[in-house]
């Protein structure tokens, strides 16, 4: 699954873990809100270790724009790191949660 072809229009999932000062910073609101603008479905969820988990599920270009955002200077706290992986979608989600 290539999953970075920007020009299909075949639905993907990116799954990306979030670094840094990434909870109870609103972030995981944030990722929410900027989904929902964009498109995609999914979720965001605080992991043990104090990432978060981002998992997204859309056209392969709406999923690259959201993973921008996760590492552009706006997000609330202080993004460390993502690193994400390209999958096929899997049964869908009904909207974008918080988890």
């Amino acid at each position: 699954m290539h999953g970075r072809d920007a020009h299909s229009d075949e639905p993907v999932r990116v799954t990306a873990w979030v670094r840094g000062k990434v909870q109870q910073v609103g972030f995981r609101w944030w990722t929410r809100a900027r989904a929902l603008e964009i498109g995609l479905t999914g979720y965001a969820s605080n992991l043990g270790d104090g990432r978060v988990q981002v998992v997204a599920e859309g056209l392969a270009a709406d999923c690259e724009d959201l993973l921008a955002l996760l590492r552009g200077p706006d997000t609330p706290g202080g993004v460390t790191g993502v690193t994400e992986i390209w999958t096929a979608v899997g049964t869908g989600y009904p909207g974008f949660e918080i988890r």
